[in-house]
């Protein structure tokens, strides 16, 4: 599984069209805000100067099914996902339902504080009830469900989160293996996750080079996702051959 995964807020259907071609068979739109909390903190962000997806909770779910289906007119053979954020899981199950949309990705990555501090994002990966919010998901959408987790928080256990997100029933762990201080993917913990676990783990990270995503593959992930360097258009190689 070769992923486009959203950036700073750019991925949109008609960003997802252009890149495509280069070898994806997966195309994530988002990351969108459903909820009253998490759209007053996406208003903070792009007060701030943050490109984000700032729609009004009235418009939210439209606009996606929109886009998606932007998407699915041009490329049918690619699976859509779309990451989404919110306090409960019932605006995500909705989203979830959404009638062309292959994948609904849970939110459990974001760093920015005014999304941290409505206790979403990586915030997320503190929650008691964390588990089971992802199985209430899990078990109420027509679709495949993705959980997008942030490694190596301070207080957070990676590999037990890992766990959680498999016994929650999701079909796919989408882990961007970042490391303070390391400018580079944290491949060692992405492999303890493969290793231990079954779920379908999509590796995230600085895949910026043939070179990382062989590296990345070689920890035994399902897939791999690139954002920054599709993004930037220094994407210098089609990555099909992978």
């Amino acid at each position: 599984m070769k992923v486009v995964a959203p950036m700073a807020g750019i991925s949109n259907s008609d960003f997802l069209n252009k890149v495509i071609p280069y070898g994806f068979d997966v195309a994530t739109l988002g990351g969108y805000s459903l909820d009253t909390p998490t759209i007053e903190a996406s208003k903070k962000i792009v007060e701030r100067g943050r490109k984000e997806f700032d729609f009004p909770l009235d418009e939210i779910f439209s606009h996606i099914e929109n886009e998606v289906d932007s998407v699915k007119e041009v490329h049918n053979d690619v699976k859509v996902s779309a990451n989404v954020r919110a306090t409960t899981p019932q605006p995500i199950i909705e989203i979830g339902k959404i009638r062309n949309l292959d994948i609904v990705e849970i939110n459990c990555h974001c760093r920015q504080e005014e999304i941290m501090s409505v206790g979403c994002g990586q915030e997320m990966l503190k929650r008691p009830d964390f588990e089971n919010f992802i199985s209430e998901v899990v078990d109420n959408v027509g679709c495949e469900v993705s959980v997008k987790i942030r490694a190596n928080i301070d207080g957070v256990d990676t590999l037990e989160v890992a766990k959680q997100v498999e016994n929650a029933g999701a079909d796919y762990l989408h882990v961007d293996a970042m490391k303070k201080g390391v400018f580079d993917a944290d491949y060692n913990t992405v492999k303890k996750i493969c290793d231990n676990t079954e779920i379908k783990v999509i590796g995230n990270n600085s895949l910026n080079c043939e070179d990382n995503i062989k590296k990345m593959i070689e920890t035994g992930v399902y897939g791999f996702s690139m954002a920054r360097a599709v993004i930037s258009g220094n994407l210098n190689f089609n990555i099909s051959q992978f």
